[in-house]
């Protein structure tokens, strides 16, 4: 079992950046891939970014691609997305989940462990 615990979103003036932190607790860190997902109102959830459990492979959506970058600290068993540029239509629930294989994943299904999301509103 693994819990996941988001911090670091808010309100931010498009262009700015903000820091989404995903803590985790549980199993074995290191062999869980992580993902970031987000859910704006009135659609539906999407892959945002993927990290594998090394660190060492990372994806990312065409619509945050050289705007975002997903990190991770295994040894403070906590991933970091890191958001720059960003954009009014970024604005959305931001969700960090797990799954018990080491590579990631773009796929909501193929995550086992969820968090229960971090608000991140852009202004215009």
């Amino acid at each position: 079992q693994v819990q996941l615990v988001e911090s670091g979103g808010g309100l931010v003036q498009a262009g700015g950046s903000l820091r989404l932190s995903c803590a985790a607790s549980g199993r074995i860190f290191s062999t869980n891939a992580v993902g970031w997902f987000r859910q704006a109102p009135g659609k539906e959830r999407e892959f945002v970014a993927t990290i594998s459990g090394n660190g060492r492979s990372t994806v990312y959506a065409d619509s945050v691609k050289g705007r975002f970058t997903i990190s991770r600290d295994n040894a403070k068993t906590t991933v970091y997305l890191q958001m720059n540029s960003l954009k009014p239509e970024d604005t959305a629930v931001y969700y960090c989940a797990a799954r018990p294989l080491d590579l990631g994943s773009t796929g909501s299904s193929d995550y086992w462990y969820w968090g229960q999301g971090t608000q991140v509103t852009v202004s215009s």
